[in-house]
């Protein structure tokens, strides 16, 4: 159990190393790294980011799909108190551009996979000095790992606040530009630090010998924050590259994975699976999962077919991630009221739903859902503004997200104050999209929403209204908006109508496209 008082990112690998030593913390591709190869190999890092002049407080940036060495990275930059910045690998070349100039790194460690895109981009970063590969050197950029081993293992031993900023996470923007939330080592640690396995619940502990598979992009909190979470409690994770289904059920054999958090999305693919009915998932304990509640249909199918038990988490990146779970003992497969909520506020974290004025509602009455508690970020890089309208005064951080309370203290989704979509655990702002699409000179007007999907949980449409006499086809559009931003965030689909409804004084009524799509449904988020 790590001391209350270790709540810096670098010191809980330091004291990990001393007790958990030659175990194991994350294994890649075959790959086993121990706790003190870690810590060995971040003291490295640290050194040699520091010999290229990377102080505290310099943002560095990491564009790569998911590694054992991204984790190390990370440490090594906490131990010098750098801050580390994973970028969205889905997104297109001038998305990358933004977040690698906008949070001002100074070193860039790609992906083999990205290479080539980094050549064709580098000449527009504004601040990256030094490019690496993360794994084998290219004829252009060298190599991360033969690179640290010119360094000594010697911990720099930086001092380091429990409040400094450590990890920035891009999320979309209402604007269409992400904004960069800033996590210390207290939002991320800090709350749990405070507890001891006595105040934690069975599927909230690390046992001895458990494997967990880390399976979610490390650009989310839901990555970054599971391998964090995961060396804090000295456990074991398998980590992969990116999601893949087949993977994904030969570790579980392999591993005896016990283990996993998913989007919703990511565990209806794997019940789809042809091999899903051969594998052993005795081993599996826990199924935890966020970013939408999973329709009672397919919670059947997966308690039937995997036999665990299953975690609704609720929280997102301006959290640190999961603020509040809707425990086993909620999910039944033959239905029940609390299984639409997502439960109740973890411990530690203070919930409320408050009207535009910031007054609180009573049980039952629909409003913003606002959180107080160690685990909100510390604000938005270099946005004042935002950072205000976000968290008040007093440490209320607004969600976005419109819900209530029934009388026993469970929390339900009802909308998003904001428009956000989200599709297969990604968000998605229409204000990004409208963006892309908008230059079309075909385009006179453009509204995007969110409409419900059976495998995605929501799905992109564009609603078009097309200058006199312009041509052009659905096809076309999506292609359009496909050279400006990410595919995922691309329309699924586009309406073509005569005008877009807009109040009095010209805000485009998302309501009003948004309606025919949820009719039927109790809640205009899927």
């Amino acid at each position: 159990m790590l001391n209350e008082n270790i709540v810096t990112i670098a010191d809980v690998i330091r004291q990990q190393a001393k007790d958990q030593g030659e175990a194991p913390v994350f294994t890649f591709e075959g790959q086993q790294m121990s706790y003190a190869q870690l810590d060995a190999g971040s003291s490295r890092a640290a050194n040699a980011l520091a010999s290229l002049g990377v102080n505290k407080g310099d943002r560095i940036a990491y564009m790569g799909k998911n590694s054992h060495l991204y984790f190390e990275i990370l440490l090594g930059a906490a131990k010098i108190g750098a801050v580390m910045t994973p970028v969205n690998w889905r997104l297109a070349g001038p998305e990358v551009t933004y977040i690698v100039n906008n949070c001002q790194a100074k070193i860039l460690f790609i992906g083999p996979e990205f290479v080539d895109l980094v050549k064709q981009i580098k000449s527009n970063f504004d601040h990256v000095e030094t490019i690496f590969c993360s794994e084998q050197a290219d004829e252009e950029f060298a190599g991360y790992p033969a690179w640290r081993d010119g360094f000594p293992d010697t911990d720099p031993m930086v001092a380091c606040a429990p409040d400094d900023d450590a990890l920035q996470l891009y999320t979309s923007g209402t604007t269409g530009h992400p904004k960069g939330a800033i996590m210390s080592g207290y939002s991320i640690f800090g709350a749990r630090a405070k507890l001891t396995d006595d105040d934690l619940a069975d599927w909230q502990k690390s046992q001895p010998g458990e494997n967990m598979l880390l399976a979610m992009p490390c650009f989310h909190i839901g990555g970054t924050g599971s391998g964090l979470g995961n060396m804090y409690s000295g456990g074991h994770a398998i980590v992969v590259r990116e999601y893949d289904p087949t993977q994904a059920l030969d570790f579980i054999e392999q591993y005896g994975i016990s283990k996993i958090f998913m989007v919703p999305a990511a565990i209806q693919i794997l019940l789809n699976h042809p091999r899903v009915g051969e594998v052993d998932f005795s081993k599996l304990k826990y199924i935890s999962y966020g970013a939408s509640p999973i329709p009672l249909e397919m919670m059947k199918q997966s308690i039937d077919m995997f036999g665990c038990e299953f975690i609704q988490m609720y929280g997102m990146t301006e959290t640190s991630g999961t603020i509040v779970a809707l425990p086993p003992e909620d999910h039944d497969p033959n239905g029940n009221d609390k299984m639409r909520s997502v439960g109740k506020p973890l411990q530690g974290v203070e919930v409320k739903i408050i009207d535009e004025d910031g007054n609180t509602l009573p049980a039952r009455e629909v409003g913003e859902i606002a959180t107080r508690s160690s685990f909100n970020m510390k604000g938005y890089w270099n946005m004042d503004e935002a950072t205000a309208a976000t968290i008040d005064a007093d440490g209320w951080l607004r969600t976005g997200d419109a819900g209530y309370f029934d009388e026993d203290g469970y929390l339900y989704i009802h909308d998003r104050v904001k428009d956000m979509i989200i599709s297969g655990g990604e968000n998605i702002y229409p204000a990004e999209v409208e963006n892309a699409i908008y230059g079309h000179p075909a385009i006179a007007d453009v509204a995007v929403i969110g409409v419900p999907d059976e495998k995605w949980g929501e799905a992109v449409k564009a609603c078009v209204v097309l200058k006199d006499a312009a041509e052009i086809s659905e096809t076309d559009i999506i292609a359009h908006a496909r050279t400006n931003i990410a595919g995922f965030k691309c329309p699924k689909s586009v309406d073509f109508i005569p005008e877009l409804p807009r109040n009095p004084s010209g805000k485009i009524l998302r309501r009003e496209l948004r309606a025919p799509y949820w009719e039927g449904k109790d809640r205009a988020v899927n």
